[in-house]
């Protein structure tokens, strides 16, 4: 195998073996040279007008940890009472968070206000610089992946909880709280498809060519 081929199926490996992580942290320290190493991918990401958009506050204090669990907690709880049924045993059975057993949090910031009142490439796509935080998140979460780290995305709780909570200022929104910790193992199947939640579909099904809603076929040879 070829230099470029060996990189192609490493990083095809990483993307396959990326899962949202929630049982397996182990609570052992992350090792500071990796986490930089995992922010540093973060912020090579690509970004609108090469604006840059992204902040990321580091949580280690264990009374924030629990303080957002138990906000996370009380979403959890609301939104379960909106389930019955098959819906509601199945939710009952997934759990959520990793936030005290990780360790660590990394809240992930969006500055809409960072690259000045014109970047390059926002003028039609106000969202662009919302993406622009997304990718970092990816490029973190892939890191995170080759380095043998787990990273569980929490996403029930409210903004402005979240923003009091790490002291973000108004003009920077909260995107995501990331749990990322070392885990003894990553899972083979994600907990959402393997407790019966929802499975992933076949390319196929979102695949379409030229115009939506005419079917595509993904390439074979």
């Amino acid at each position: 195998m070829s230099g470029s081929a060996a990189h192609a199926a490493s990083l095809y490996d990483v993307i396959n073996r990326r899962r949202d992580t929630r049982r397996e942290f182990t609570g052992a320290a992350v090792d500071p040279t990796v986490l930089q190493r995992v922010l540093s991918a973060a912020h090579c990401a690509p970004s609108v007008g090469m604006s840059q958009p992204w902040d990321f506050v580091l949580v280690r204090e264990p009374e924030t940890l629990a303080a957002f669990a138990a906000h996370v907690a009380e979403e959890r709880d609301a939104f379960a009472a909106t389930l019955s049924g098959e819906r509601a045993e199945t939710f009952g059975r997934i759990k959520i968070e990793g936030i005290r057993e990780s360790g660590l949090g990394v809240v992930v910031g969006y500055d809409a206000t960072r690259g000045g009142p014109h970047v390059l490439g926002r003028h039609a796509i106000a969202d662009a610089g919302l993406y622009s935080v997304v990718c970092a998140i990816q490029n973190l979460w892939l890191a995170a992946t080759a380095e043998g780290l787990g990273v569980g995305w929490v996403s029930f709780y409210r903004e402005e909880a979240l923003r009091e909570l790490v002291g973000m200022p108004a003009h920077v929104r909260p995107v995501a709280w990331l749990c990322v910790g070392a885990v003894d193992r990553l899972p083979e199947v994600p907990d959402l498809e393997r407790f019966g939640w929802r499975h992933r579909s076949p390319l196929a099904d979102v695949l379409h060519e030229e115009r939506y809603g005419v079917s595509g076929s993904a390439p074979t040879g």
